[in-house]
């Protein structure tokens, strides 16, 4: 196997499971980045985009719309808890 091959395969067992929770999540993360709660990776300084960070927002609640009746218990609470956090969060920063 050549090294790229290898290297690849090392990348792809270190990353998680895709699963709806991984992705609303990842999806989190960003709107925490474009918040400027946390640094988005390889930059030096922290930045924010309030504008990305409603729309990322947005597009978690048409998510927690569209997906009404088919996820599970957990899968519910946390798409929940993530956007009351997240909205709390965007109003601080707005303010």
């Amino acid at each position: 196997m050549s090294d790229m091959n290898t290297q690849k395969a090392k990348q792809e067992k270190t990353m998680p499971e895709v699963t709806f929770s991984t992705f609303i999540v990842s999806i989190g993360t960003s709107a925490l980045i474009y918040l400027g709660e946390l640094q988005e990776p390889g930059v030096k300084e922290v930045k924010q985009d309030l504008a990305m960070a409603k729309h990322t927002i947005d597009t978690l609640a048409m998510l927690q719309t569209k997906t009404a009746g088919n996820l599970t218990d957990d899968e519910r609470e946390l798409l929940r808890q993530l956007l009351y956090d997240l909205r709390l969060k965007y109003v601080k920063a707005i303010s």
